[in-house]
């Protein structure tokens, strides 16, 4: 079994002056999560190398246990420092794909031609394809026989509430909720910062953090991969 993780290699938090990247916890525990249960793991990312964390994800109160084993495994440090270029990676090497979220993937992924072609490439073969986060937001300009693909789907994903209550509504370039729904997608969520996960076919989404574990749970589920 062959995964392929997509991370951002954006770091600039819109006009604020502060930085973003990727929300550790959203790579950290879905990694675990695939190496526990024995598949083979690729890293990518726009640029290759290693990709920027958020510094709010890796405050002291934000800190998980999977976030804590990847502090001290060389082996994910080195994979993590060294992410292959999105614009190398074919669906047809993978059997299936998970994009982690944070907010610097509503700036490169969400635009990156080389994402949205990957994507349609993995839907289009009848493979998975897993979000979580803010990453449902990547799937605004991807399309399923000309429509949008999310178009008529159960989804889920970062909410306009989760994203008030960070303060950054007027900040990234579109609110996953919103965004989602405009497309045609029919928008599921639960309390703020609760787990959620939803399976629509071959489209899975998480709604925030706290839904990575259980984002790729369902994953290696659909996938008929037994999880540790």
């Amino acid at each position: 079994m062959d995964i392929l993780m997509v991370m951002t290699s954006h770091d600039k938090l819109g006009n604020t002056g502060r930085k973003t990247g990727l929300w550790l916890e959203e790579f950290a525990a879905p990694y675990y999560v695939f190496r526990d249960a024995g598949v083979n793991i690729t890293l990518a990312s726009p640029k290759g190398g290693q990709p920027p964390i958020d510094p709010k994800s890796d405050v002291l109160e934000n800190q998980t246990p999977a976030m804590k084993r990847f502090k001290q495994d060389d082996i994910a440090k080195k994979a993590f420092s060294q992410t292959a270029k999105l614009a190398d990676m074919r669906a047809e090497d993978f059997d299936t794909v998970f994009y982690p979220g944070g907010h610097g993937p509503m700036w490169d992924l969400a635009e990156s031609p080389d994402s949205i072609a990957l994507i349609e490439s993995f839907y289009n073969a009848g493979k998975y394809i897993a979000f979580v986060c803010h990453a449902p937001g990547v799937l605004h300009r991807v399309t399923y026989n000309g429509q949008p693909l999310v178009k008529d789907k159960r989804v889920t994903g970062f909410t306009n509430s989760e994203e008030e209550e960070v303060k950054l509504t007027k900040v990234v370039p579109f609110l996953v909720e919103d965004e989602l729904k405009r497309l045609g997608a029919h928008f599921e969520k639960k309390t703020n910062w609760e787990s959620f996960v939803v399976v629509d076919g071959h489209l899975i989404t998480g709604q925030n953090p706290a839904s990575s574990t259980a984002g790729a749970q369902a994953l290696l589920k659909a996938l008929s991969v037994k999880t540790v």
